[in-house]
């Protein structure tokens, strides 16, 4: 079946009735939502022609071409749920960080932070500073309808490891040489990436976000000692910052098993799972409550259709007696996946779970 055959779900007539919404709060839900994390990406051939000779950052700020970018797997795939196109670092370069996005490496830092006058750097963020996002959620929920759209931004703790290290680490030396030797400088940058990341998540809400997602991706190299104490303060700073909106919030790590319970103390109503951890041990460890997001491992999308429906079927499985599932995968669409296998994936779960 191709991408443009394949059935559609009968869609609510607002945000608010939509599947999605439902799962996150934890109400009953006509069949289990889907969405997933970098769907409007490398996966998608509309996607790389619209960016192409367009730098990552410049892309993020054209407001049409966001909107594009955004609609591209809401069309194509029928998911229950669009998520804005942008990046982690993009409030940090509209307060002026001198940063890249360098193809094959990932954001690198001209100016890395490593002293207390280096926190300079961090101004407050105004709404003015990213007008273009102002837009482009107006285009979109316009363009969108009863399809709800997800704002996100990076976490406190992922954000300063991109300031301290300089750019992507595998050992994040630096961030957490600063975590155990400077612990107040460590807790004043937290600190002020908290309000910048609140300011992000407002103006998207604002305009028009359904929901938000805080992207924790580092957060599984941290000890839950370490977590706690030195990550979970700004982290729920963030969320209580957008709590008397109403929108739900969702909270998202790679690698983050034994942190599963502190990240819903945090202040998410909706836990993200990796695919190491199955859905009912992850209810288990984050405590009633909270729905959970996940959580098919990305790399089971190259096996053949019968085996990611029988993974597909072990993950629906798993989070049957959930108080409330969207299914996700357990990180981000990889750049060669073929975007049938997701079309074919929504459609499968839609099937399996329509009540």
């Amino acid at each position: 079946m191709s991408a443009n055959d394949a059935p559609r779900v009968q869609q609510p007539s607002a945000p608010h009735d939509s599947a999605f919404l439902k799962a996150c709060r934890r109400e009953p839900v006509p069949h289990t939502p889907v969405w997933f994390m970098r769907q409007a990406g490398r996966s998608l051939p509309e996607y790389r022609k619209v960016r192409e000779g367009i730098p990552m950052l410049e892309s993020c700020m054209r407001p049409e071409l966001v909107t594009e970018i955004t609609l591209q797997p809401v069309r194509r795939h029928g998911v229950d749920a669009a998520i804005y196109f942008s990046d982690i670092v993009v409030p940090l370069k509209a307060i002026g960080i001198d940063l890249d996005i360098k193809p094959g490496v990932g954001p690198v830092v001209e100016r890395p932070i490593r002293t207390r006058e280096d926190l300079a750097q961090l101004r407050d963020l105004t709404p003015e500073d990213v007008s273009y996002v102002t837009e482009a959620i107006g285009l979109l929920t316009r363009e969108l309808g009863a399809t709800p759209l997800i704002g996100f931004a990076g976490a406190p703790f992922t954000l300063a490891s991109y300031l301290v290290e300089g750019g992507p680490s595998r050992t994040y030396e630096n961030a957490k040489a600063m975590m155990y030797g400077d612990p107040e400088l460590w807790a004043d940058l937290l600190d002020r990436l908290a309000d910048i990341t609140a300011a992000f998540l407002k103006v998207q809400i604002e305009a028009g976000a359904s929901a938000v997602q805080l992207f924790d991706s580092w957060a599984g190299a941290l000890a839950p000692v370490d977590y706690r104490r030195s990550v979970l303060p700004a982290s729920a700073k963030v969320f209580q910052a957008v709590a008397g909106y109403g929108v739900p919030r969702i909270h998202f790590g790679v690698g983050t098993g034994e942190l599963l319970g502190l990240m819903g103390e945090a202040g998410a109503d909706v836990v993200g799972v990796d695919w190491r951890v199955p859905m009912d041990e992850a209810a288990r460890r984050v405590g009633p409550g909270k729905a959970l997001q996940g959580n098919l491992d990305p790399t089971v999308l190259f096996a053949s259709t019968e085996a990611v429906e029988a993974k597909t079927r072990e993950v629906l499985d798993s989070a049957k007696d959930l108080e409330g599932h969207i299914f996700n995968l357990g990180h981000g669409v990889m750049p060669s996946t073929d975007p049938d296998a997701l079309t074919r994936l929504v459609e499968h779960v839609h099937t399996q779970t329509a009540r």
